[in-house]
């Protein structure tokens, strides 16, 4: 399950937590938040970050 969550500290500071995304998709998935939140002064990258999506194969035989 793909979720973004948000983290607001007792002294106003926000943090973006993102699971289950791959890749970049995650740093897309939340950019409006980014924006509505204003400049990242921090980033941490997870495993996830440096995975990449796994896409069904299809193998086809030819005669």
């Amino acid at each position: 399950m793909k979720t973004i969550e948000v983290v607001v500290s007792p002294k106003g500071e926000t943090r973006l937590e993102t699971r289950g995304f791959n890749g970049a998709e995650c740093r897309e998935a939340s950019s409006f938040l980014e924006k509505a939140l204003g400049a990242r002064t921090a980033e941490r990258l997870t495993d996830e970050f440096y995975q990449t999506a796994v896409l069904p194969q299809t193998i086809e035989e030819r005669p």
